[in-house]
């Protein structure tokens, strides 16, 4: 009797496993078919709206307002009557707004040829992986630079010769939380040059990487390779002015609410017309400037 009474127990314990099993996997079942596959973006792929001179995919978002200074010391080749570049400096002053989470304008303003800026930059694509996968992360700049130094004929008698027009498209990928890459084919036309042997249009690609160091450093590097067209073939040589394409190197600090950069670079200017353009300086006979930006970032979003 205790036997038959035991065989019924098993099997019936047995019973209820297998029906609380059963019962398990089908509620699984049901939350993976009521549980809809998420977006998930890619986050800071770029810690500033720049890599170091040029435009990173990064931009403000809606409601936000980014105060920006750059400065970018004298030639390290000036020797030590001007203290290696530092009793010399450049001053670009910025200020970059949010209208939208996918479109931010700016205006600025330089000591390099007292040259004024505005810009607007789209973001066009998103990189994103789950429930829409998008490789990379795309972004459009349309900007014009108005030069306002009277040191050239033309420029004092019509208004038009003193304007550059820069059409750039970035084209960025974050492989992984510490390394991000990024591609920026550059357009310039600059409605007056300096000699006759240089041509009004650039063509330039540009490549920019950032690695994570820590939580709160990065290293980044940029650099744009000019095309300058037949007048290429010139080494860059135009009269006296010799031209270099800009290399730079750059430290990312993150503190809070503000962004510190510095930076060693071949180039006086802070705007694409300017740093693609004009660079003069030369990595190799020490023609290379010590330089910082530094970024502040207001929110009139009301949450």
């Amino acid at each position: 009797m205790k036997k038959r009474l035991l065989a019924l127990t098993l099997v019936f314990l047995t019973g209820v496993l297998h029906s609380i099993s059963a019962s398990g996997q089908d509620l699984d079942s049901l939350m993976e078919k009521s549980v809809k596959p998420q977006i998930v973006y890619a986050t800071a792929t770029f810690k500033s709206t720049r890599v170091v001179n040029g435009h990173s995919v990064e931009r403000m978002k809606k409601n936000q307002l980014e105060f920006r200074v750059s400065h970018r010391f004298g030639q390290f080749d000036t020797g030590s009557y001007e203290f290696y570049g530092l009793d010399q400096g450049t001053i670009h002053l910025a200020l970059e707004y949010g209208l939208t989470d996918w479109l931010e304008v700016g205006i600025g303003r330089s000591t390099f040829e007292k040259t004024v800026d505005a810009f607007g930059k789209v973001s066009l694509l998103r990189q994103s992986s789950g429930a829409k996968f998008m490789p990379v992360a795309l972004s459009y700049l349309a900007s014009t630079e108005v030069i306002s130094l009277n040191s050239d004929l033309a420029m004092k008698q019509n208004f038009s010769s003193r304007m550059t027009y820069i059409q750039q498209i970035m084209i960025a990928r974050k492989f992984n939380e510490s390394f991000s890459l990024q591609l920026s084919p550059t357009y310039i036309h600059r409605n007056i040059v300096q000699t006759e042997i240089e041509h009004n249009d650039l063509f330039s690609m540009g490549v920019g990487g950032r690695y994570k160091l820590s939580k709160r450093i990065a290293l980044n590097v940029e650099y744009f390779y000019v095309y300058r067209g037949s007048a290429g073939a010139n080494n860059g040589n135009f009269g006296a002015t010799k031209y270099y394409n800009p290399l730079s190197v750059g430290i990312d600090i993150e503190t809070g609410g503000h962004v510190f950069q510095v930076m060693v670079t071949n180039s006086q200017a802070m705007r694409e017309g300017g740093f693609i353009g004009k660079t003069t300086g030369a990595w190799g006979s020490g023609g290379i400037r010590l330089g910082f930006n530094i970024s502040r970032v207001f929110s009139f979003s009301k949450h």
